[in-house]
């Protein structure tokens, strides 16, 4: 496995980082998998406490309880479940940062946390009282680092200016290069890292049926993945997928989703599949037109 440090922080992490939202197995089965993924490496493991109303964290933090030393543990705030279980609500606030940080701690089966991430964002949140919150948490030794999870320009320049965040949780694949236009500059210039997610552009990169995404029509998307494919001889298409974020100079980890054991072997085979050359990462640049944010620049 490779590993690289998280923009200024002191957290070493894996190039393939874990995402847990989509386990869907048993807590014996789910926790095989984890601990597989230790064995093959894998030191970052991603949850939130709005996955399964809490159960994603209780999951992970039992199947990591022997290795809590060994792994860094990311989750995240900010939705509140409504008390009829009917959907959650944004919430950013203080008082129900500090209330669910205790709730993950104990789910977590931990007594710090080493990034918490903000579950969101907007430029109407009390982006100085959330900042300051966070900083408490991190005097406190319950968090050792804090960033969030935005796709929204606005909103990430806000927090790079007046926080101290070690990272941007983001979408970014072959299918969804908004973050390349002035993002990733930003965030590189500050040295802050990037964690990827939606790799794989919501499976339409490898066996999904071709749709309408993000702005691209189906022909391009179609195209983006037949590109990908034809690069792909000595890779699969997901670990090209993969490659392609992973070759961005602004990229740490890509966090994957690894539901079964046949998923899990593929991703962690990126890591020995050949490298992506520069040509062929270009070759993938020029099968679709780059799409930028139309929305909170």
């Amino acid at each position: 496995m490779q590993y690289s440090i998280l923009g200024k922080s002191d957290l070493q992490i894996s190039r393939i980082g874990f995402g847990a939202m989509s386990l869907s197995l048993g807590q014996e089965a789910n926790s095989r998998l984890i601990q597989e993924a230790v064995g093959a490496g894998i030191n970052f493991f991603d949850t939130a406490d709005l996955y399964d109303k809490g159960l994603n964290e209780e999951i992970i933090g039992k199947a990591l309880s022997s290795y809590r030393k060994k792994v860094i543990i990311a989750t995240k705030v900010g939705n509140q479940w409504r008390a009829d279980g009917s959907g959650w609500d944004w919430n950013p606030g203080k008082d129900y940062i500090l209330a669910s940080i205790e709730k993950s701690l104990r789910r977590l089966n931990t007594d710090y946390i080493d990034l918490y991430q903000l579950h969101g964002g907007t430029l109407d949140d009390p982006i100085d009282e959330i900042i300051g919150t966070f900083e408490s948490l991190k005097e406190q030794g319950k968090i050792r680092q804090y960033g969030i999870s935005s796709i929204r320009p606005s909103v990430i320049r806000e927090y790079v200016k007046r926080s101290s965040i070690v990272s941007v949780m983001s979408q970014y694949s072959l299918l969804d290069r908004r973050p390349e236009e002035t993002v990733f500059k930003l965030l590189q210039e500050n040295n802050i890292g990037v964690l990827v997610r939606g790799a794989v552009g919501q499976g339409l990169l490898i066996d999904k049926p071709a749709k309408e995404y993000v702005g691209h029509s189906i022909e391009e998307v179609n195209s983006a993945a037949s590109a990908l494919k034809k690069i792909s001889s000595n890779r699969t298409a997901a670990q090209s997928a993969i490659h392609f974020v992973l070759h961005h100079p602004a990229v740490t980890s890509a966090v994957v989703g690894m539901r079964t054991p046949e998923q899990f072997r593929e991703i962690v085979g990126t890591v020995e599949a050949q490298q992506m050359s520069d040509a062929e990462y270009e070759t993938l640049r020029n099968s679709i037109p780059a799409n930028i944010y139309e929305l909170h620049r």
